[in-house]
């Protein structure tokens, strides 16, 4: 049973206003660059916002990946960095954070994420295996790929209709996973890939009693759950919120819960976890674990530091701390509600209901006119940065890629571009200036032309492909 999705922030904290936990101590200065400016540096950039300079940015929301502000107590961890090759001692104030807090047994540090990703993918997918997933995302997709692996999506039919106000639209379609099982044997199946929450969906998370329900499936089968444990953090906030029974547990309960229920977890650290630079992955299987290790030396850096220095392994642990407080995690996406309910007020197509790290503009709506092959959504980042400095980006039919078999676009159901909010970063006076931008390039909406690709990468073409105006 769930609860109903709270309509605005007033509504959730009653009539008084609420505030960050934090105050600010050290400031960054913020430049915006004339109109005329913003236009030059846009076609220098092929009209891909990952290709702008930041000095050329006013607002950037191109990610919340490594771009959040560190703490006081994260940045006198820094000096405290035990530099040695092997066996730093910060290495184990992570391990032990990590087992507090998530409750997997052996962990393995990443220079990032995608580093993750690329270990579990080499050590536990077998050529031509299926790897069935609620929602892909491009990085995780393609070191599957990679390793041989075929990405199934198996997330609720919900999550691709950014109008569905269901609460838990990244939730696996349970019937549609035992499905394909019956089809190719579960030995076929490499693991099931559990993001929480999901990115690509519009940051929407996966309820306890889906995990439950899918860890009692896959014991039947003989199958491991592996959950992308990027924005974990956010998934047990709408648990707490939106569960029967989770209302009176605390983040930091609900987490541990829901990790129990998989066989391991990779991590972007510079997500939830509150750092500029890092990941980890962390598994119960002493063999699989044994694998990892190895593995790391090649790719990353030897067991205890996997491409990190001490100091950041040390701000790490700390963040890994403070990312599970209750009161840090409801500001955070009470920050992204705030925007989300100015854009909804206008009457502004996003996707519903707002996830936790990000607003969803839903291009397909914002230019009916512009067919997919046009890239809207990527059309939509570059007329905010045009309008107003702010950097956003795409999540449509450039960064699904192509079919590795057939070269053919992907073309998602879902054509968005991501306004994402860095943690502990901006003010709501930002948010203000966003919303606005939104709502000026959302009132020229019909006089916008799309584009076309004029260079295209060979793999995550979304980072480095250019565009022109057609």
């Amino acid at each position: 049973m769930t609860h109903p999705i709270p309509q605005t922030m007033g509504q959730q904290f009653g009539r008084r206003s609420w505030a960050e936990p934090w105050k600010i101590k050290m400031v960054e200065p913020l430049r915006m660059i004339s109109r005329k400016e913003r236009q030059r540096a846009l076609e220098a950039a092929g009209y891909n916002t990952f290709l702008l300079r930041s000095d050329d940015v006013y607002i950037d929301l191109l990610t919340d990946s490594g771009t959040g502000a560190m703490s006081d107590r994260q940045w006198a961890g820094m000096m405290l960095g035990d530099e040695a090759y092997a066996g730093s001692r910060n290495f184990y104030h992570l391990e032990e954070a990590v087992r507090t807090q998530y409750g997997f047994r052996h962990v393995v540090p990443t220079h990032q994420g995608r580093g993750a990703e690329h270990l579990i993918s080499q050590t536990a997918i077998k050529p031509g295996q299926f790897v069935p997933g609620n929602m892909y995302f491009t990085t995780t997709r393609l070191h599957q790929e990679l390793a041989g692996g075929v990405f199934v999506d198996v997330i609720i039919d919900e999550a691709h209709d950014p109008a569905s106000l269901h609460p838990f639209k990244g939730n696996v379609d349970l019937a549609r996973l035992e499905d394909l099982i019956s089809r190719v044997g579960a030995e076929q199946i490499a693991y099931i890939s559990l993001a929480g929450t999901v990115n690509m969906a519009g940051g929407q998370p996966v309820s306890m009693a889906n995990i439950r329900a899918l860890r009692q499936l896959c014991d039947r089968h003989g199958l491991r759950i592996f959950l992308d444990a990027t924005r974990l953090v956010e998934n047990a906030f709408f648990i707490q919120e939106r569960e029967q029974g989770y209302a009176d547990k605390s983040i930091a309960a609900i987490l541990r819960e829901f990790c129990d229920l998989a066989d391991g977890a990779w991590m972007s650290a510079k997500k939830d976890n509150l750092v500029n630079i890092g990941g980890w992955l962390a598994v119960n299987d002493d063999a699989l674990f044994d694998e990892l290790r190895n593995l790391v030396v090649v790719y990353e850096g030897l067991h205890t530091y996997g491409g990190l220095a001490g100091r950041d392994m040390e701000a790490l642990a700390i963040g890994i701390e403070e990312s599970v407080q209750d009161d840090h995690i409801r500001a955070r996406i009470g920050q992204v509600r705030y925007l989300g309910e100015l854009l909804t007020d206008w009457e502004i197509p996003i996707v519903q209901p707002v996830g936790g790290h990000a607003i969803f503009l839903d291009a397909r709506r914002f230019y009916p006119h512009i067919p997919q092959d046009e890239f809207p959504a990527q059309t939509l980042a570059a007329e905010l940065y045009l309008d107003s400095g702010i950097r956003s980006m795409e999540r449509g039919i450039a960064s699904a890629g192509r079919d590795p078999k057939t070269g053919d676009h992907h073309r998602p159901k879902l054509e968005l571009t991501r306004l994402t909010i860095p943690r502990r970063v901006y003010t709501q006076a930002h948010m203000d200036v966003v919303a606005e931008s939104v709502k000026a390039v959302f009132d020229g909406r019909e006089q916008t032309r799309g584009l076309r690709m004029v260079y295209e990468p060979k793999y995550l073409r979304f980072f480095q492909a250019r565009f022109e105006r057609l």
